[in-house]
């Protein structure tokens, strides 16, 4: 590094969203690519921009995918570039009035994207390919974490490339030749395919990597795309630049980007080095000696902002900040804890604000989701129950089993301003549209999932007060759902004026009442839900705690904000059980859960 100041690496965004954490088509590799990367170059509606309607020809036609494969790799590719809040919505809408197939055929053909930048997004896709020699020294053989999954035949990897930087750094590094071959001109390629000595990389090429890579002139400066820090006059002789072609030497770029070549400092094992801790705004003290909780948003720019979350037990954790907003958060090693997020993010898990790009949920049990994102996708993952709104068909990999797919049943007050500040609208919704991803493209086994039956529907209530007016899903519930909801709500306040007609005197009411607690307390610990009343206790009321331990805003702040609303929530609760019946439900714990 002393001969060269400038340090590149691996950009996040392709890797954690654009890569499909699942084994990719067998036609993506470098044999097809280059077919490819000169048949676009040589028709019309191809080069520079690719449109839908030449790519599903190119897809279904050359590379033998199915359509809605097809479509996923181009809309996926979509969720890269940035727009608009306003752009988007406009794009929802246009898509919602969508009648016919089509008429969504007219619409998607508006779509297109730069060439170069899709060739090279494709790929990367190879970052989840197992390799048959490493997985014969044990290093990517599928694993089973416990005996009750063994049924599970999960093709994905034990380790989450996704989130690994190393990973990205080593990919970059071992695939250079070929990444560099895929977006040069043809004509500087030999027959053979290799790269001719002496030839040039255009400006066009070079903007193209700033999709992949990205860096700085030093240490904590001002993070750039790699074509605008090669703008630097300092950097463009080192890179092999050339006033008189305008253009990149081949090799000396080569060799100068080898060089320059270094691990994300915005990723996760540099971040958590260097990160802040996250106050919350709930929490109960004295459980956290193991958690790691830390976020690198004092740093790191936009795209590579990260919130860690791990080794969080038995606690409730709330936080509404704009610290989240727009932010990756990856929670790991999770157990028995219910973890609310109520900001505009990028790419999360759990309970959330909407979510810019993309939510995926890796290797979790038990793990209730409740969000609202543009991708949504789960791979090898037990018994999790997802509540969405999202404007994409949900994405199932391999390895999943007792899935179950519920629509978005929560609000709270600032919801609709963060689903406009990212983007997504009401509709199109397709949450109980999911696309079944198998080895080698779609799959049409339905076994792993099923759609929440409305009996089992019980809308999920945010148990802190927050500023607002909207206290109901602002969309409403499907209307199968809503009448569920609506005929059990009629049954408890049926039972209640039951009760208010009986005229019981004081002895009456006395008995009555303490039979129904204690059938209620029996229920409690019979379903668990005895841990969900006590991490919403304040710290204050819990007799282990001292009021010293205390952060000054929990001290202000969360008595105020939980107290009243858990002895509703226990009221409601108690009407409830003696119903044999719930009306207020919270997410179940987390195990292992990679995101």
């Amino acid at each position: 590094m002393e001969k060269y100041s400038a340090y590149i690496w691996p950009c996040l965004n392709p890797f954690l969203i654009g890569v499909l954490p699942a084994t990719p088509p067998s036609k993506f590799c470098m044999h097809y690519l280059r077919k490819m990367a000169s048949y676009v170059r040589t028709r019309d509606g191809c080069f520079p921009r690719l449109g839908w309607h030449m790519w599903r020809h190119i897809a279904c036609g050359k590379l033998q995918l199915a359509e809605d494969l097809a479509w996923l790799y181009f809309e996926t590719f979509d969720l890269l570039i940035p727009h608009t809040a306003e752009q988007s919505l406009e794009w929802a809408e246009a898509l919602s009035q969508c009648q016919t197939q089509r008429e969504l055929e007219w619409q998607r053909s508006k779509l297109s994207v730069d060439t170069l930048q899709f060739l090279l997004f494709l790929y990367l896709q190879q970052l989840n390919r197992i390799s048959l020699r490493t997985s014969m020294i044990g290093e990517e053989w599928p694993r089973c974490r416990s005996p009750s999954l063994n049924e599970r035949d999960t093709k994905i990897s034990s380790q989450n490339k996704n989130w690994d930087v190393q990973a990205h750094l080593t990919f970059i590094q071992t695939h250079l030749p070929e990444i560099l071959e895929l977006i040069v001109e043809p004509e500087q390629l030999s027959s053979s395919g290799q790269i001719l000595r002496d030839r040039h990389l255009t400006l066009e090429a070079m903007e193209s990597l700033s999709i992949v890579l990205e860096g700085s002139v030093a240490v904590n400066h001002s993070v750039q795309p790699i074509h605008k820090l090669l703008s630097q006059s300092q950097l463009q002789t080192q890179a092999g630049f050339s006033k008189l072609t305008r253009s990149y030497s081949l090799l000396k770029f080569q060799d100068f980007l080898r060089e320059s070549l270094c691990l994300n400092p915005f990723g996760i094992s540099l971040s958590s080095q260097s990160s802040k801790k996250l106050p919350w705004a709930l929490q109960v003290v004295g459980t956290l000696k193991q958690a790691k909780i830390c976020r690198n948003s004092n740093t790191a720019p936009p795209g590579s902002r990260l919130l860690i979350m791990s080794q969080v037990c038995k606690q409730t954790l709330a936080k509404n900040s704009e610290k989240l907003n727009d932010s990756n958060i990856k929670i790991h090693r999770c157990s028995d804890s219910f973890i609310y997020l109520l900001s505009p993010l990028r790419n999360t898990t759990i309970v959330t604000g909407p979510v810019r790009s993309s939510v995926h949920i890796q290797n979790c049990e038990n793990v209730r989701l409740v969000c609202v994102t543009r991708r949504l996708s789960i791979g090898g993952s037990f018994n999790c129950t997802v509540h969405s709104l999202s404007p994409t068909r949900p994405l199932l990999f391999p390895g999943n089993v007792s899935l179950m797919l519920g629509p978005f049943h929560t609000q709270y007050p600032a919801l609709e301003d963060h689903m406009a500040s990212v983007g997504i609208a009401v509709v199109p919704n397709l949450w109980n549209q999911p696309l079944l991803f198998g080895a080698d493209g779609p799959a049409p086994d339905t076994s792993c999932y099923r759609i929440q039956n409305p009996s089992e529907f019980y809308p999920l209530i945010i148990p802190f007060r927050m500023e607002g007016d909207h206290y109901e899903v602002p969309w409403g519930l499907p209307i199968e759902y809503q009448k569920a909801y609506e005929s059990r709500e009629k049954v408890i306040d049926e039972w209640q004026m039951t009760v208010k007609d009986a005229h019981l005197n004081k002895v009456q009411r006395r008995q009555f009442q303490a039979l129904v607690e204690q059938k209620f307390h029996e229920w409690l610990l019979d379903t668990g839900k005895r841990q969900e009343l006590n991490t919403l206790l304040p710290p204050t009321l819990n007799p282990s705690t001292s009021t010293d331990q205390l952060h000054p805003s929990q001290k202000s702040d969360i008595g105020s904000n939980t107290h009243g609303i858990t002895q509703s929530i226990g009221l409601r609760l108690l009407a409830s059980a003696a119903l044999h019946c719930t009306v207020f439900v919270v997410p179940q714990e987390t195990s292992h859960g990679v995101s």
